[in-house]
């Protein structure tokens, strides 16, 4: 006897989640392979210092980066704590610390870090300032699409329900009230609306 109801799909697996196994199999062996020539060219010696000074390399650069952020979130706090010690609204992020890319530095010494030759060369172009600043607004325009493509009940609502920005570009804490949502009990089949803290 059926009940008439369709069997439930199966999740449709994402593209990244197929072929990034695949991309990563075939980075190692591109860098393995990468290795052996390199090795057969210049000698094994050779390979092993540019390994090891691609490693002292990236461990600086991640230090720099680490002090960078560090210096940059306790200079917020200071200015918030004595903002909310005067009375006065904080004054609005440094834009130039925005242009920075700290995040994509350090990935940068990550890469750096990690042996062979091809990440190697990553982590060397993302030490370039103007790189780093075309990948941020890339990555900020692509999480802004996601955003916005997200359906209702999604993780936009969250992250809409956390951070309210305001024309002058602060940024403040608080929750989206949907006039349009319909109020009363909810509906077992509807999505719950987000969690209030």
């Amino acid at each position: 006897m059926t009940t008439g109801a369709p069997p439930p799909l199966a999740p449709k697996r994402s593209r990244a989640r197929t072929f990034l196994p695949l991309g990563v199999a075939a980075w190692l062996v591109l860098e393995i392979w990468l290795l052996t020539v390199v090795a057969n060219a210049a000698g094994g010696l050779t390979v092993l210092l540019l390994l090891v000074g691609g490693a002292v390399l990236g461990a600086a650069v991640v230090k720099r980066a680490g002090r960078r952020a560090f210096r940059n979130l306790t200079s917020t706090f200071q200015q918030a704590q004595a903002a909310a010690q005067s009375g006065v609204a904080p004054s609005p992020a440094d834009p130039a610390g925005a242009d920075d890319r700290n995040g994509f530095l350090m990935l940068g010494g990550l890469l750096l870090m990690i042996p062979g030759f091809l990440s190697d060369a990553a982590g060397l172009l993302l030490l370039i300032p103007q790189v780093r600043s075309f990948l941020g607004r890339y990555a900020e325009r692509a999480v802004e699409r996601r955003m916005s493509a997200a359906p209702p009940g999604s993780l936009q609502d969250a992250f809409q329900q956390a951070r309210i920005h305001r024309p002058d570009g602060k940024v403040v804490q608080g929750e989206v009230i949907r006039e349009d949502a319909p109020q009363g009990p909810r509906r077992p089949e509807e999505p719950r609306p987000p969690l209030m803290p």
